[in-house]
């Protein structure tokens, strides 16, 4: 006789009515879709803490909550090593749902039905990730956070915090004032996700508008760098290239005025 597979759930909503709701729906389809309530967390930051003690089956995510929303956490979850397997929770959105419904991700229709609910854990496949560029298409502004996997742990860099972003070969380097982290990302994505933050410098660095602390000819013979920008408390000196110069020379004026 086959016996049913217990699923690990976290729940994922800022609203305490929600996480109740779910939490009593759970125990009601215990019989029919078996689980045990791993974890609940408030946000998408304050999930991906929780990750770090345990990874659940299953996520039960709400899309919109305050400091990160639930489709840049399902952005971070995808790149663990074993993801749990995302369900979306939303208030009726058709763009969201038309969304979901056409790349095959799973959702719940607030208010969450008991029904519903056992179909959807019954469904689920831990350790299949929701195809990366699928989310990218939904997220509606840029992140928060960026991530990377470092010696088996998922960090987390607020956007806030990077002074600069540098391409090196298949990574790209973010630089805090603390330290330097690898992402596996690409630059020109990068470029495009965070165009109010960050300003190309050369083919191979972004900075962050609010890291320029001013320019100064460059002394090396590179014929395609003439100018390097200062980075405010960092002893750094970013390349400009001659192409961007001209994009960036009133941040000179600026800082010279």
């Amino acid at each position: 006789m086959n016996t049913i597979p217990t699923l690990s759930v976290m729940i994922v909503d800022d609203e305490a009515p929600a996480r109740t709701r779910l939490r009593d729906l759970l125990a009601d389809i215990a019989a029919e879709a078996p689980n045990v309530l791993l974890a609940e967390a408030a946000n998408g930051r304050l999930a991906l803490e929780a990750l770090k003690e345990r990874v659940p089956d299953v996520m039960l995510v709400d899309i919109r909550m305050p400091e990160m929303d639930g489709i840049e956490l399902a952005r971070h979850v995808a790149k663990l090593d074993k993801p749990p397997a995302v369900i979306f929770v939303t208030a009726y959105d058709s763009y969201a749902v038309q969304a979901f419904e056409l790349n095959a991700i799973d959702y719940l229709v607030k208010p969450v039905r008991a029904q519903r609910l056992a179909a959807a854990l019954q469904k689920a496949r831990p350790g299949q990730a929701i195809a990366p560029q699928v989310l990218v298409e939904l997220q509606k502004g840029a992140r928060t956070h960026l991530s990377c996997h470092e010696r088996g742990r998922l960090l987390l860099i607020p956007a806030v915090d990077i002074l600069y972003l540098k391409a090196d070969l298949k990574y790209v380097t973010a630089r805090t004032v603390a330290r330097e982290f690898l992402l596996d990302e690409s630059l020109t994505h990068l470029e495009q996700e965070f165009s109010e933050r960050f300003i190309r410098l050369h083919r191979s660095v972004l900075v962050a508008r609010d890291a320029i602390a001013g320019f100064e000819k460059c002394a090396s013979d590179d014929a395609e760098t003439q100018w390097q920008a200062l980075v405010r408390d960092l002893p750094d000196k970013l390349p400009v290239s001659r192409r961007q110069w001209s994009l960036v020379k009133s941040y000179a004026k600026q800082l010279s005025s």
